[in-house]
């Protein structure tokens, strides 16, 4: 999917509709702290054997695309809703 890197949209912030710059947003390790993370954790620490099942299959066809929108107005940064996409490129 191609995307233009320059875009009219909304700003929460300014409440109005200006230029939007996007830019795609790397996803960062997830936190050791979430409550899922360790709980996790706690399953996993101690002897015994692996209590979860290996997955198996095949990695997911498409990958989640993150974006975060930035105001040319007043530089502040949102994001929308991510979807999925096989390819993903900005154009100039």
């Amino acid at each position: 999917m191609k995307m233009p890197r320059r875009i009219n949209g909304f700003c929460p912030s300014c409440n109005k509709h200006t230029k939007l710059e996007i830019e795609r947003v790397k996803t960062r390790p997830r936190s050791e702290f979430k409550k899922g993370q360790r709980r996790f954790r706690r399953v996993m620490a101690g002897y015994g054997g692996f209590p979860r099942a290996k997955y198996e299959g095949r990695e997911k066809p498409t990958k989640r695309v993150y974006i975060r929108y930035r105001c040319k107005e007043c530089g502040k940064a949102h994001h929308r809703r991510c979807f999925r996409a096989k390819k993903f490129e900005l154009e100039d």
